[in-house]
């Protein structure tokens, strides 16, 4: 249980609300920022302003998945007024506080680090990452079933990394039919690829795989689909980029020359919030619990 734990959830998508209910039904009480359009019923639960207050009473304190921006920027779906965290909100929490968030861009690393705040970073975590990867990889095959004429079955799909969530897009697709390739630059990888009874192609020879492909699903963070590659794909071909923003394509030359790319980052958070913030709910809890009973011990 988390009888007396005081969260604090500041901006976030509908995960952050599925796990604030997932705390409150453990008796935890939850402050509720930048959360105004939101439709929140559960109990010992409070829509508040962005304040002080909420930064030095909290035990706890929910980051967005996608954390904040260089600028402090607080993504917030729901809100009525922009949240900025400075590097003097960050000086008033108490170093006994912790902090959560999916991801966090280095300044938002140092600020923590400097002012003696312990992070945690959800989504470099395999607990959680491994099973996030599962509502990731089925909203991307939703949106490569909705934007193309042909069934995955059968069809020529190319999977570029074999991360997390490209070993689950990979799985389910050979699952369903699919002729995959996935290429990777490791050799222990593309030994997996194989072991996994998938074609394996070295992103060396990218333009070599992309060219008959049908659909291609990029998970690489890093400028991947170049245009020099791109020019090798067919017109027909459909890209899916769920790697984190700005994503691994040249979305530029990819529209010049008229094939279909879409950003996706964020996929869980859009196509199973529910489902996705119990996998941030689950592993949070488990870390407050710890560390609640080594400071009690």
């Amino acid at each position: 249980m988390l009888t007396g734990v005081k969260f604090a959830f500041l901006g976030g998508d509908a995960r952050m609300i599925e796990v604030a209910r997932c705390v409150s039904e453990l008796d935890a009480s939850t402050v509720m920022v930048g959360f105004e359009k939101a439709d929140i019923s559960f109990p010992d639960s409070a829509k508040v302003a962005f304040s002080e207050e909420v930064l030095k009473d909290a035990d706890v304190i929910v980051f967005p998945v996608a954390g904040i921006d260089d600028e402090g920027r607080v993504p917030a779906q729901f809100a009525d007024q922009p949240i900025v965290m400075t590097e003097d909100h960050f000086a008033m929490i108490d170093k006994n506080t912790q902090l959560f968030t999916g991801i966090a861009r280095p300044r938002f690393g140092a600020l923590a680090k400097r002012h003696g705040l312990s992070l945690v970073r959800l989504m470099e975590l395999d607990e959680v990452a491994i099973l996030n990867s599962i509502p990731t990889a089925e909203g991307a095959i939703a949106m490569a079933m909705e934007h193309t004429e042909i069934t995955l079955h059968g069809s020529v799909c190319t999977v570029l990394g074999l991360g997390r969530c490209g070993m689950t897009l990979a799985r389910v697709l050979s699952g369903m039919g699919a002729n995959v390739t996935v290429c990777a630059r490791k050799p222990s990888d593309l030994a997996r690829i194989r072991e996994m009874g998938l074609n394996a192609a070295s992103l060396d020879h990218l333009g070599d795989a992309i060219a008959s492909t049908d659909v291609v699903f990029n998970t690489i963070p890093a400028m991947i689909l170049t245009s020099d590659i791109l020019a090798r794909a067919a017109r027909s071909c459909v890209i899916i980029d769920i790697a984190s923003a700005p994503g691994g394509t040249d979305f530029r030359f990819a529209e010049k020359r008229g094939i279909k790319a879409m950003l996706a980052p964020s996929l869980p958070g859009i196509v199973a919030p529910k489902t996705a913030g119990r996998i941030i709910a689950q592993t949070m809890v488990r870390m407050v619990q710890e560390a609640s009973s080594t400071i009690g011990g």
